[in-house]
């Protein structure tokens, strides 16, 4: 005998040790003392981003080397004219599991979560991917798994191990001025890089952050009102409506 879909859900709750139901004004009042703790939670939030926007940096004396589909590239190319950057270091490569079939199955979640970068873009930063797989290869992997919107370059020297991510994945914040580079933020120990691929919390890790009128930053720092910048990915065009 087939047992119903109401039957099983119930069998399978059942084993678990779940909340109580209750009326719809108590479940009203557990609400909104949570949503109490969430506002609490993105205060410290924007408290620690204002700090990380405050973060020492670190200028890059060395001259790094990388592939893209058009040849030879320096770290400053990266950047693409803007004035930030975002590289996160992934694992597609000889030694990889399932290479050269499948990236780091890490890594791959990630890239599954990148949004697109005009909207990084729109904010002067750029975004970008590199691991040790020829062009080739990436350009088979990008096409097979849906990321052709994500720039990935190919290493060409220790530029991984000078930052830290030689062993490990690793999202790294760079900013220019002119042609001067300064790393201004690095995850850690593996540890960050499962928030990455949301375009505000891109944002959050660069030294410049959203650049919106409300956050609190140094001053001079450019910020503009909220939405205000916002894009659509296929035409760059602001809604004319909230001119």
């Amino acid at each position: 005998m087939t047992k119903s879909p109401e039957s099983v859900r119930k069998s399978e709750l059942s084993a678990m040790r779940t909340p109580p139901v209750v009326p719809a004004e108590e479940w009203k009042a557990a609400s909104q003392r949570l949503l109490a703790k969430e506002k609490e939670h993105g205060r410290a939030h924007d408290r620690l981003v204002a700090e990380r926007r405050r973060m020492p940096w670190m200028a890059v004396e060395k001259a790094y080397g990388f592939v893209g589909p058009d040849g030879e590239l320096s770290l400053l190319d990266l950047f693409e004219g803007r004035r930030q950057l975002i590289v996160y270091r992934a694992f597609y490569e000889p030694g990889v599991a399932r290479w050269p079939e499948r990236a780091c199955i890490g890594c791959s979640m990630v890239a599954d979560q990148v949004a697109h970068p005009a909207h990084l873009n729109a904010r002067d930063t750029s975004l970008a991917f590199v691991s040790r797989a020829p062009q080739p290869d990436i350009a088979r992997l990008k096409a097979k798994m849906g990321w052709g919107h994500i720039p990935w370059y190919t290493l060409t020297d220790d530029f991984d191990a000078d930052f830290g991510a030689s062993e490990w994945h690793a999202t790294l914040a760079f900013i220019r001025d002119g042609d001067r580079v300064f790393l201004t933020y690095s995850t850690h120990g593996g540890r960050g890089d499962e928030q990455m691929g949301n375009t505000w919390n891109y944002l959050d890790i660069t030294a410049l952050g959203r650049q919106e009128a409300w956050e609190d930053s140094p001053e001079g720092y450019p910020q503009t009102p909220a939405y205000e910048w916002w894009v659509w990915h296929d035409d760059g065009m602001t809604d004319p409506d909230r001119e």
